[in-house]
């Protein structure tokens, strides 16, 4: 997918269509050299929750969101939401 960061939102063109996000939080990892950008469409979901998303930008792509399918990416993401979710309690 392709994006376009401006300030705190993301524009994500998917299926040739734009669509506007908000940035929630960007956190960089040595480990993978790739950026993750947390974003959310401001929905609620059927779990009450606001529908929330994590990408992530190689360095070595250009204006391009990846998924995440690798099992230790996404302990890595999972360990950070909850840092951040204790943080703010």
């Amino acid at each position: 997918m392709k994006y376009e960061i401006e300030e705190e939102k993301i524009i994500i063109n998917k299926d040739g269509e734009d669509k506007e996000y908000t940035v929630l939080f960007t956190f960089d990892s040595e480990d993978t050299l790739k950026t993750y950008i947390g974003y959310t469409d401001n929905e609620i979901a059927k779990n009450g929750r606001k529908n929330i998303y994590v990408s992530a930008i190689s360095p070595f792509t250009s204006n391009t969101l990846e998924d995440i399918e690798d099992e230790k990416e996404l302990d890595m993401i999972r360990d950070f939401l909850e840092y951040v979710d204790s943080e703010g309690k």
